[in-house]
């Protein structure tokens, strides 16, 4: 996969896949271990929305190129 992220996450487009996961994860234990404001648990869940869009776009295009190369196996077999 190329070093930058599809065009479907434009706000952020220097975060590699894991680092955005990582990220996520560690937002989702955050939350999940509770004893945070209101608005900080809003906050979170926001930071966490755009991380996994951005991890969305990543897998969608590892699927697309996935797909192209073996339809361009096919193609040469046929």
């Amino acid at each position: 996969m190329s070093d930058t992220i599809p065009d479907a996450v434009s706000e952020e487009p220097d975060i590699p896949y894991e680092a955005a996961r990582d990220e996520l994860v560690g937002i989702v234990t955050r939350l999940e271990s509770g004893g945070i404001s209101l608005a900080e648990t809003m906050t979170l869940w926001e930071r966490g929305e755009k991380l996994a869009d951005i991890c969305q776009s990543w897998l969608a295009g590892a699927r697309a190129r996935i797909d192209a190369a073996r339809s361009d196996v096919d193609a040469s077999q046929s």
